[in-house]
């Protein structure tokens, strides 16, 4: 605001407050002039008057640009003039460069639709030349590959059949397991078979009686050899189960992070048991020199010293034994059974909890007695107590037969068959139920004697499709994958077979009428056999209502 006096009368003025408002918007160009000696540009002033405002619709409007080309009018000319000139009187115009150009013949549309086929032709006849080489190329490419395929399969089943006669032959030559040691009596039985065989064959009378007291002396013999070997390999067995233990002892927890690593960590106890395994090891060493022979006696000594009962005691007395008999210059062939002894009180004070707390969970002995009454049966062969896991169960079993030791010695003695391809069978079997993940428990209600039932009195120990009896080929598969493994939904075949096998959708299709009604015969067998079971009567149950 500012004020302005405005003349009302011949000597009279009136005050009036003028108000004034800044604009908003730019004033627009309305023309103006410039001084030529100073180069002052003064423009035409516009009306104060705010604008008036456009009356609203009721309609939000958006502005947008409009699509009206710009255009411009110029002139052009060409660059080069021409012009042409004819002959006439008074100019002559030299025609050595003309060109005389006559007309072709000429073809109607037919013609030339007819052209353009053959040429199509044309082409098309040399791509299919090509595409028929590039055909024929993919071909063989694929005949080769699958030939050398199919040839390093072949050689890699020659290579993986040399390994298993490799092994086998390893395992027979030195047995370690009970398995090597079941598969080497198995072989002694059929060579019994054979030589009894052949003497019953080609001699008679007393050469036969002779022939067959050398064979039985002969099977003795080879009876005693395989015990030795089996003594040795008990003791080999025996150490590698006590370091097993410890090592079990002295390993640190673990535990698996989120972002997938390993974290260990050693407590109290696994570093104590990282002290008694090495203590251990040097105690059991052979062939170190005297003086490092008294330092790991002396270890020994103040590692038991820091419990005083009965058996610390007694190894503290062996152990000041020894030393008093490494000073006298004793052979050590004669401290062998001192040796021993301290050996073995050692082993007994590191399973004591109180002394190596981590051994406590690993001990098959728990340390309440207790625990033991309702899992301890009686074997009525060995007339022992054992654990129930001392026992084998079929799925049919009623009562508590003989224990595992008692089984294993009466094949040595008589049958002497060997049951490592059936075990093998039932590992495979349960670890591809395992990956299915659908909850099956059949599988592991199966045990050896019942899967040695199916393969031979069922399945008769070969291949349902090829009949191949190589059991060590053999595996067993769902009849239909749909469903969990049980005895009436399952198939004997190789292994090729069973890849195979697993991936048909639909079995009515692909095998034929026969084949499925032989299955199901086979199937209706096991179930007759199965369903004495009052446990797989309930499965039997329930699979008969999915059939139905």
């Amino acid at each position: 605001y500012f004020g302005a006096s405005i003349l009302t009368g011949s000597d009279s003025f009136q005050e009036v407050d003028v108000k004034i408002e800044r604009p908003t918007y730019n004033k627009p160009f309305l023309g103006g002039f410039r001084n030529m000696s100073t180069g002052v540009e003064l423009h035409n002033a516009g009306s104060q008057t705010k604008p008036p405002k456009r009356p609203h619709k009721g309609i939000q409007l958006f502005c947008k640009e409009t699509q009206t080309a710009v255009e411009k009018n110029k002139q052009q000319q060409t660059r080069n003039t021409t012009s042409t000139q004819m002959t006439k009187i008074g100019l002559y115009v030299s025609n050595m460069t003309d060109k005389l150009i006559t007309p072709g013949k000429y073809f109607t549309a037919e013609e030339y639709h007819k052209r353009r086929l053959e040429a199509v032709i044309v082409l098309q006849k040399y791509f299919r030349r090509w595409h028929a080489i590039n055909l024929v190329q993919n071909l063989k490419e694929q005949k080769r590959l699958r030939l050398a395929w199919k040839a390093e399969e072949e050689l890699q089943k020659k290579r993986e059949k040399e390994e298993k006669l490799r092994r086998e032959y390893e395992k027979k030559l030195n047995p370690k397991t009970k398995e090597d040691f079941e598969l080497l009596y198995h072989e002694l039985e059929l060579w019994m078979q054979e030589e009894t065989e052949r003497i019953n064959r080609t001699l008679t009378g007393a050469e036969r009686k002779a022939a067959l007291c050398a064979l039985l002396e002969e099977e003795t013999q080879l009876i005693a050899c395989i015990g030795m070997h089996k003594l040795d390999a008990n003791l080999e067995n025996q150490q590698k189960s006590i370091l097993h233990l410890l090592r079990k002892c002295a390993q640190p927890r673990r535990w698996k992070a989120f972002d997938g690593k390993i974290t260990e960590m050693d407590t109290q106890s696994t570093l104590r048991g990282k002290e008694l395994l090495e203590i251990y090891r040097s105690i059991t060493k052979e062939g170190i020199p005297k003086d490092e022979r008294i330092s790991v006696l002396l270890t020994v000594k103040c590692t038991v010293k820091e419990h005083e009962c009965k058996l610390t005691q007694e190894i503290v007395a062996l152990i000041d034994r020894e030393i008093d008999l490494l000073s006298r210059d004793v052979k050590e062939c004669n401290l062998e059974g001192l040796r021993k002894r301290i050996c073995t009180l050692f082993l007994q004070y590191i399973k004591i909890p109180e002394f190596n707390p981590e051994v406590a969970g690993l001990l098959k002995v728990p340390q309440d007695p207790l625990t033991l009454y309702k899992k301890v049966y009686f074997c009525h062969s060995c007339e022992n107590y054992l654990p129930s896991t001392e026992f084998p169960l079929a799925a049919n079993s009623r009562t508590i037969g003989r224990c595992h030791s008692c089984y294993r010695l009466e094949n040595e003695a008589r049958q002497r068959e060997a049951y490592l391809k059936y075990r093998l069978i039932l590992e495979d079997l349960r670890k591809s139920e395992v990956d299915y993940q659908d909850d099956s428990k059949i599988v592991f209600l199966v045990q050896l004697p019942d899967m040695q039932y199916l393969i031979e009195n069922i399945w008769n120990c070969q291949s349902a499709l090829s009949a191949s009896s190589d059991l060590y080929d053999l595996v067993m598969v769902r009849w239909d994958k749909q469903h969990e493994w049980s005895p009436w939904n399952t198939i004997l075949l190789t292994k090729e077979e069973a890849d195979a096998h697993l991936k048909l959708c639909n079995l009515q299709k692909t095998y034929e009428a026969p084949f499925i009604s032989k299955m199901e015969q086979k199937h209706i067998r096991a179930k007759n056999y199965f369903a004495q079971i009052p446990v797989m009567s309930s499965f039997l149950r329930r699979s008969n209502n999915q059939a139905n």
